[in-house]
């Protein structure tokens, strides 16, 4: 994903649709990858990113060019999606225990790749979903996205201290939750 010109933005900022559009075909796909992988629902994750243009929308007028637009947006998904994911926890706490809803099934048919590829992709969904939102978004950016640790700590506006305390705990905690669900399925 490139740095959209200026003159994009600035159009945007002053009501050109089309530069906006613009602005949305460059970012929608990172944002809603990094909303779905930190809410851990598809459709929570479209509410989110929607959320997110409409605010980068409201707020154009206010983007300084003081970092670069790339890192702004990236700041409203994560916060956007951190914020959704914890009050999704806080309910999820009221209603049900956390091991009650998980549901580990093995692939049936081995022959069957697109069974068993369904089947990894939930669990590593799961295993996500048991981070905490602030381990969770940084494994998302580093390790599914590829941002260093220098853009994970501007977005997250932390410092990089921070961001490698958070991935070192978010891989020790699913290391060990990726043995639980070894164990289980054997």
């Amino acid at each position: 994903m490139t740095e959209l010109a200026k003159e994009i933005i600035v159009e945007a900022a002053d009501g050109n649709v089309e530069s906006f559009e613009k602005i949305y075909r460059a970012y929608s796909g990172f944002v809603y990858n990094v909303a779905l992988r930190v809410v851990n629902d598809a459709g929570a994750a479209e509410e989110v990113a929607q959320d997110v243009f409409l605010t980068v929308y409201r707020k154009l007028k206010t983007f300084a060019f003081k970092s670069s637009f790339k890192t702004w947006v990236y700041r409203i998904a994560v916060n956007r999606a951190i914020n959704h994911a914890k009050k999704r926890s806080k309910e999820a706490e009221r209603s049900v225990a956390f091991d009650d809803t998980m549901e580990w099934r093995l692939a049936v048919d081995p022959m069957n790749e697109h069974i068993d590829q369904a089947h990894r992709e939930k669990v590593v969904s799961s295993l996500l979903a048991a981070l905490n939102p602030d381990q969770r978004v940084c494994l998302v950016l580093r390790d599914l996205e590829g941002l260093s640790y220098e853009e994970i700590a501007d977005t997250l506006e932390t410092n990089i201290n921070t961001v490698r305390s958070r991935l070192k705990r978010g891989r020790e905690r699913l290391l060990t939750l990726s043995k639980e669900v070894a164990e289980h399925e054997m």
